[in-house]
Formats: C-alpha cells, structure tokens, sequence
C-alpha cells in the first residue's frame, strides 16, 4: 500500500542501494501511520535526522493518497490518509477472495507432523502439525504450489521387535487393536519382551534381531506384517488428524521407508566425491562450518559402523528425492529446534554434493518445546510424555462445560459443535500465536479466555457479527474453503452489499487494519510466521469491539446502517478467512 511508495523515495533520495531499506512503518496517535525510516537512514546517510526525513518526503508520490503529510520530532514522518482513498481500496477489497497472490508462485514442499509407526503422538506433534498445517494453508492462499510431506518413522530396528510380537499375539487379538487405540501400549509390550529377552538363539530377542533382517531383505511375510503396521497406524494418525481438523491425508505420507532402497548408492555417490570418508568405522561426511567442542571438524555419520543407516542418511536422500524428483524451489521442514544443527549440517552436505542446488531454498521452520507450570518440557503425572488425543479430549470437555452454562438454550448437537470448535480452535490459536521457536507454558485456562490473544476472543468476535447480521436480516457465509486452503475457491464472500463509507475515527482504524490483510498474509507466507497472522487477527477483533461500542449499527439512519452492515460483513469475512487460515473453525454462536 505505502511501503513501496516509502522505499521508492528513500531510493530517490538517496540511492538505489537503499531501496530495500524498511520504512518502519508505526501506528501514530497524530495521524493515520508513521514513517521512522530516517532515524536509521541518518548517519548512513550524513544527514541530521529531520534533514533525511524532509528529503525523503519531497521524493514521496503521495497524490490522491493522504490529505496531510508532517516531520515531527527528530525526523517522524506523519501521514493522513484521504477518506475518499481509503474507502475506494476497502470497497475493492470486499470482492478480493484473497489477500492477493504472489507475484513469483513457487513450488514448496512442507516437511510436518512425522509421527512414528505403532507409536501415541504426543503434545511434542502438536506443534509440528499445526504449525505445518497454517503454513502450508498461507502459502496456497499466496498462490503457491504446496506438496505436504509426512516423514514418518516407518523403518529401522525396533520394527523386528514389533512385527515378532505381533506375529506372536495374531492380528485378531485384542493386544492387535491396540495399535489403533493405544499405540504406545502396542509398542510398550514388544519393548517388554525385547528387554526381558535372555539372548537364547530362540528368544523373543534373537528373533526379533533376524527379523530385522528379513525386512531389510524384503521377506514375503515379513513385509506383510510390516505394511499391516503401518495400516493401523495410519488408522491412528488420521483420527488425530481429523480431531485437529489439518489437512495431512494418506497420500502425504513419504515415510523412511520410501528412500531405503537409495540409502546405499547414495553413500557411494559421497565417496566417490570424495565428500565422505570412514573415520572410526563410520562413513562420515565433515560438511564446511562445523565444528565440535575440540575445534574439530564435526562428523555427519551417513552409515554406522555396524553398516546401518541413520537420520543423516534419510534426511539426505529426501533433500534429492524433493529437488529431482518434486522439482521443489523452497523446502520448509517443521522440525523441533533441537534438529537445528543436524539439519544445517544436512543442508551443506547436500549443496556440497550438488543435490541442493543454490536456487533452492531449504528453511529449518525451528518448533519450541510445549512447557508444564513447572517450566519443564509438559508431561503427565506418571512423568510419560503427554498423550495428544487426551490432549484434545480435555480441550472439548472444558469447553463444553463453559458452552453449558453459558449457553443452554442452544440444542444438544449445537452446543457440542461449538465445543469442539472452540476447545480445538483455543489450544491451536494458543500454539500458533507465540513464535513457533520459542517455548511457551500449556495452560487451559488462559487458552479458553474470552479476553487476551485468545482463539476464543477472535471466534467471539466472529460469532457476535454474525448475531449482528442475523439480526439485520443478512444471510452470513461460511467460508466456502477447502481443509486445505486450496487457492481460487471463494472464502465466505461479504454479502452485505451497499458501499461502505469511512466517516467516523472508529471506522477509519477498522478500515486501515482491513487494507492490511494482504500485506500480513505475505508476510508471514515470507518469513514462515502465523503468530503474525494472529497478532493481525486480534488487533482486527479489539477494532471491531472499539468500532462496535462507539458507532451504532442497527439503530442507526438507514445509510450509515447499511454502510456499517457491509463493514461488518468484511469484517467477519476476514476474521473466517484468516482463522481457516490457522486451521481454526468459526462457531455460529458463543
């Protein structure tokens, strides 16, 4: 909107090589926004503050745009919007689906959820996913062409634990359905076993070791039983899945399993460029950068010393597979920040051997720790990491007490609809609305607060516009959108027609924070950010309450009542689109 006129100037003023320069654009308590560029620009520029900024502002093309234009301080520039603008780019906006495509689509392959075979995901997954799943929802509504990538754990070794024990058990036991009720109990049993196991060449162990072998060499039975895991597991993964309400379905999945038959013509290809080499029985590539705790290159072990592959290998052959194969020009992987390093290290290796060339982006989108009051990593009380679904389940019953009591002349299946929405809507806001590499504290109650940063604030002030328009007579629209955001669909056009004029202070800040939608959803989809995304969706919901408490709508003169209506409607429609966004549903009522 102006931050391209801004950095136009500033380039005028002062150079091509400051173009990219940021404004700083601030809000202002004197005008409509702020420019502070030129405290920044000052001494790289040789001027006094004021000066750049007066310089700045004879360079800036500001016609038809703003009524007032003002250096105050030591170098504010304060601009005043024309009303006549302003309402001509809201009126526009109201028939915009989206915030705008991109101008450059790309194709992007997202990395999330991975969750292990025959194993419960935990509250550790819940971040992964759902930071995942809004990316991959903000960057198709940009434009861009998303491939959803689920790396499960699918192979290795304790798989021969497993498939013996399943062997054992037959698959209609009732420890068999296990598998899809109670992974972790699954894997608990064979691990049981495992470890009580005398080491006797028949024992569960020593069975358990051969049939790792016999999955590794493709044996007829044993790849049955194997695929038969998997198959309850997805059975598993899709409940939380649909729970969650994200987009991950059974054609995402590209477990390890996939890139095993590569692994080993993939070390070769690192020897034979000389790029890895056998230290300490372990081939090893030594990417450029690192180094460990002695000053010593640091190891990236691609093949063990008992010949058995790792992560580094796998994550290698995805690095590949992903550039050669999709043709990806950016890979996002949405991985806990302790990774951090091993990817990096990955990532070199790979552009060293060619496979990650320069014009492709690979981004570490680093995820934080999800934190008990005690400031330790959440777990239940048995001191076991916290089981997602349970997780869930307690989000829908708390609300569902709350939905209850405030809301009982609603019907049975309304109000358990509303309770889901908003108890699964309040624990993935809370997740997305803190940088997704930082930790924050897991606390139901904050979560499920009317007030604050809230999804249940946001859904609130969603559900109370509808109220509005349901009141006035206007039909309010469902955001028409697929769970995965696909692009081009309509997303809940506004259906209040009449032409929304800006008149009162109220209605110009609502209106200012509506034109910066496309700029926020560009912004995140640019630095892999949703917070931004609710921060944006927040500030939109105290307007609309600012704007609400002071301009009268349906007691209002009939115009201005039908100019309040449309702004309603635009308003509701952004705050459905922008939590479709997230992954997060809008109630009917609260």
């Amino acid at each position: 909107m102006v931050v391209p006129r801004v950095q136009a100037a500033i380039a005028q003023a002062f150079g091509e090589e400051f173009r990219d320069t940021d404004p700083v654009v601030r809000p202002s308590q004197f005008a409509d926004i702020q420019i502070n560029a030129a405290m920044a620009l000052a001494k790289k520029v040789g001027l006094p503050p004021r000066d750049a900024a007066a310089r700045i502002v004879e360079a800036l093309e500001l016609d038809g745009l703003c009524t007032a234009v003002e250096i105050s301080g030591p170098g504010f520039i304060n601009l005043t919007f024309d009303g006549t603008w302003i309402e001509e780019l809201l009126n526009a906006q109201a028939s915009q689906p989206q915030g705008g495509p991109e101008t450059q689509a790309r194709r992007v392959v997202v990395d999330y959820s991975s969750p292990n075979v025959a194993k419960e995901m935990h509250v550790g997954h819940l971040r992964t996913t759902v930071v995942g799943d809004s990316l991959v929802r903000v960057l198709e509504a940009l434009g861009h062409t998303v491939i959803r990538q689920n790396h499960i754990g699918d192979w290795g070794t304790p798989f021969g634990m497993l498939i013996e024990h399943w062997l054992e058990i037959g698959e209609d036991s009732p420890e068999a359905a296990l598998l899809v009720e109670d992974p972790s109990a699954f894997y608990q049993a064979a691990r049981a076993k495992f470890d009580s196991s005398d080491g006797s060449p028949d024992s569960f162990a020593t069975r358990a070791r051969l049939r790792v072998v016999s999955l590794q060499s493709a044996h007829e039975e044993t790849l049955d039983v194997w695929q038969r895991l998997v198959d309850h597991s997805k059975v598993y993964f899709n409940a939380i899945y649909a729970t969650l309400g994200v987009s991950l379905e059974d054609d995402h999945i590209a477990g390890e399993s996939s890139y095993d038959p590569h692994l080993a013509q993939l070390c070769q290809e690192l020897e034979e460029r000389g790029l890895a080499r056998v230290s300490e029985g372990a081939l090893c590539t030594f990417p450029a950068g690192f180094k460990g705790r002695d000053g010593e290159p640091l190891p990236l072990i691609i093949r063990k010393s008992d010949g058995g592959y790792g992560y580094a290998t796998t994550d290698l052959a995805t690095i590949r597979y992903r550039v050669q194969e999709l043709h990806a020009d950016r890979i996002l992987y949405v991985v806990g920040a302790p990774q951090n390093v091993h990817l990096r290290m990955v990532f070199e290796t790979a552009r060293e051997a060619g496979w990650l060339p320069d014009t492709v982006e690979a981004t570490h989108v680093q995820i934080g720790n999800v934190l008990g009051e005690d400031g330790k990593i959440l777990k239940s009380r048995s001191g076991t990491p916290v089981k997602l679904m349970a997780l869930l389940d307690e989000a829908v019953d708390r609300a569902r007490a709350v939905v209850d009591s405030s809301r009982p002349e609603l019907s049975e299946e309304e109000r358990a609809v509303t309770a889901r929405q908003v108890g699964i809507g309040a624990v993935k806001y809370a997740d997305l609305a803190v940088g997704h590499d930082t930790e924050y504290v897991f606390d139901f109650d904050r979560m499920l607060a009317l007030s604050g940063n809230t999804g249940p604030y946001v859904q609130y002030a969603a559900a109370r516009i509808r109220s509005i328009l349901r009141k006035a007579g206007e039909p309010t629209a469902e955001p028409a959108v697929s769970p995965a955001g696909a692009p081009g669909e309509a997303v809940g056009e506004p259906t209040a027609a009449a032409s929304i004029a800006v008149v009162e202070p109220a209605e110009r800040a609502l209106a200012l924070h509506l034109l910066e939608y496309g700029a926020t959803l560009r912004r995140v989809g640019e630095l892999l950010e949703p917070h931004r995304l609710c921060a944006y969706l927040f500030e939109l919901s105290q307007l609309f309450t600012s704007f609400y408490d002071q301009c009268p709508v349906l007691k209002a003169d009939e115009s201005v009542r039908e100019s309040r209506l449309a702004l309603c409607a635009l308003v509701l429609h952004r705050l459905s689109e922008g939590l479709d966004l997230l992954g997060i549903e809008t109630p009917e009522n609260m």
